[in-house]
């Protein structure tokens, strides 16, 4: 688990393919069939299955609106959403027994090459989010209540994606490694107590991630 990632294969001669490139391709996989069965199968009156996924779309929903308010909510909703749903089904497949202890299927947010790939979406996404609000909006951030905060605001424009990257990774890493080492020394026991800790563990890191996503979103897009 603590080992550096093992490339696979080379698409192209030049990109390089990890345990936790295909993992990852597998949860977007598996992700995209359930948004199409639940897309082209939902009814007036739910089964289970609908109702399921309904319950947990409300559930995001109001954690969302909580956060933004119900406008800015319903408006960024997908990509929160989206960034959620990845993380989460991210960091359970850590749990899935064989993960990790091959080099053909890795958590994804257990790489550090992972998480800092999704700040660098959450920063892109911040970026152009602040400038659809417009030019002036979005500049005059940067030197409010006065102009000497500039480099500062600057500067932490850029330390909040690459925070929200080394937290997840550290966390999600250091919960993989304490599991496996537990694992070695107590092999019957102490892993099982891990693993239902790490149920609930895995669901905050993702909920900690896009809180803070919606928080600095918020900023970008507050209102003069």
């Amino acid at each position: 688990m603590g080992e550096e990632s093992k490339v696979i294969i080379k698409l192209f001669g030049f990109l390089d393919v990890t345990g936790e490139v295909v993992t990852m391709w597998i949860i977007l996989g598996i992700i995209a069939v359930i948004s199409l069965i639940v897309k082209h199968n939902l009814k007036e009156r739910p089964g289970k299955f609908q109702n399921m996924i309904e319950t947990g779309v409300e559930y995001l929903d109001d954690f969302f609106v909580g956060l933004l308010g119900k406008k800015k909510a319903r408006k960024y909703f997908t990509f929160l959403g989206s960034l959620f749903i990845f993380i989460i089904f991210s960091n359970y497949s850590g749990l899935i027994p064989g993960v990790g202890m091959t080099d053909y299927v890795k958590a994804p947010t257990a790489s550090l090459s992972v998480t800092l790939g999704l700040g660098f979406i959450t920063f892109c996404f911040l970026q152009i989010s602040g400038l659809r609000m417009g030019p002036k909006h979005y500049f005059t951030r940067f030197i409010k209540p006065i102009f000497i905060m500039l480099p500062l605001l600057v500067l932490d424009e850029f330390i909040k994606p690459a925070s929200l990257a080394l937290r997840l990774f550290g966390n999600v890493f250091g919960e993989e490694m304490v599991t496996h080492q537990l694992y070695e020394i107590l092999p019957i026991g102490a892993p099982i107590v891990m693993m239902v800790l790490s149920i609930l563990f895995c669901a905050l890191q993702a909920m900690v991630f896009t809180m803070l996503t919606s928080i600095y979103l918020d900023e970008a897009t507050e209102e003069e």
